[in-house]
């Protein structure tokens, strides 16, 4: 896949594509975007034999990131986060703010934004059109999301076995899942749409 070529992402797809009606679809987006992360992290699924639960809020964080684009979907993550700086109750659990943002999953909520923006700019090039190559996308999202939430929550652990078990060892199972999940469904649309070119 060429490394520069720049293609639609499934936003390009639909709609007005300049002028005042491209800024009015893109703030209708946003607001939808955000809504969208609001409910997809108040979705809770537990798996047998682990007490933690799996939401869906990385999943929409990385699929908007990839259906809007980098650039968009960073305003989206960023608009979210925004709104739960403010105390609106747009995360996991009831808590909100910047005091909870600063606790614990500080770290991830900083991921959430590099994340978005990374599946964009892979969407951009094509990455959203096939499974494996949307499957590395994910893959690498996931990681950016993992890298800054643990170094952020190993400050609040007693060390680095804590820093693990708290961090990632119950997600993997989940994330694994929310990965296949994604790299058939972002594929799907495409294929759905006529497989649409850039």
């Amino acid at each position: 896949m060429a490394a520069t070529a720049q293609h639609r992402v499934l936003f390009d797809t639909f709609g007005a594509t300049e002028g005042t009606a491209l800024r009015a679809k893109q703030a209708v987006m946003v607001v939808l975007g955000i809504a969208a992360l609001a409910a997809s992290a108040k979705i809770q699924v537990f798996l047998p034999g682990n007490p933690v639960p799996i939401t869906l809020g990385t999943f929409g964080v990385l699929t908007i990131g990839a259906a809007y684009g980098a650039r968009l979907g960073l305003i989206t993550v960023l608009g979210y986060l925004a709104l739960g700086a403010l105390g609106a109750s747009v995360f996991a659990g009831q808590e909100a703010g910047l005091t909870y943002m600063m606790g614990g999953t500080g770290g991830y909520l900083v991921g959430y934004a590099l994340a978005a923006a990374a599946l964009g700019h892979f969407a951009r090039r094509g990455w959203d059109r096939s499974i494996a190559w949307m499957a590395l996308a994910m893959l690498i999202g996931n990681a950016l999301i993992y890298v800054p939430g643990l170094l952020w929550l190993n400050q609040f652990a007693s060390g680095w076995a804590q820093t693990l078990e708290w961090g990632i060892t119950p997600f993997l199972v989940g994330d694994a899942l929310k990965l296949a999940l994604a790299a058939l469904l972002v594929p799907g649309l495409w294929k759905l749409l006529g497989r649409a070119r850039g």
